[in-house]
């Protein structure tokens, strides 16, 4: 690991290391977003799913030259030589009421090796989700952020709006600031 290193990179790098130990864990959140739009949102950290306990994630992230926090329920690690920490959600991976194995993700090559991480719709999905239950416009604008620059399953994410009980009038305002910024971004 070093400084100048892409975050996608990081996050292949910790993918990696925990397969190599049989861990599945899949990068989701913002980390996703920062991928997605190409930087133009920037995350703070790295958000692995997983349903690994401490015990086992601490040893490999250690050998990586990670630090844990000290905060044990947090599985939370920093490097000093990055920027990002490192945190471990528990399982299962869902945005709302809908549901995602591991081996339902994405998996993204990058110089550094593969990185196990949600698909661009299941991350407009996250955002979304996280817009809807704490009301929160930034989660929204980095939904629009992933849509307008990857291709997205809109017939899936339309469903996904009914199934969390957000209307039709959500779904077309969502869709409109899409095409707006996808004008905008070329």
């Amino acid at each position: 690991m070093h400084r100048n290193m892409p975050l996608a990179e990081v996050g292949a790098v910790i993918s990696s290391a925990l397969q190599e130990e049989g861990i599945a864990a899949t990068l989701s959140g913002g980390a996703v977003v920062t991928i997605y739009s190409h930087n133009e949102y920037q995350s703070k950290d790295l958000d692995f799913v997983t349903a690994a306990q401490l015990s086992v994630l601490k040893p490999v992230l250690e050998r990586l030259g990670f630090i844990h926090t000290g905060v044990p329920r947090l599985s939370q690690f920093t490097h000093p030589d990055i920027d990002w920490f490192v945190e471990f959600p528990p399982t299962p991976i869902a945005f709302g009421h809908y549901h995602v194995r591991h081996e339902d993700c994405a998996v993204l090559d990058t110089p550094s090796g593969p990185l196990r991480l949600i698909s661009p719709t299941q991350s407009v999905m996250d955002r979304l989700a996280a817009a809807i239950a704490w009301n929160d416009p930034q989660s929204w604008d980095q939904a629009v952020m992933v849509a307008a620059r990857q291709q997205i399953d809109w017939t899936a994410l339309e469903s996904w709006f009914k199934n969390e009980g957000a209307g039709e009038r959500d779904f077309s305002r969502f869709s409109e600031l899409v095409a707006r910024k996808s004008e905008v971004n070329g």
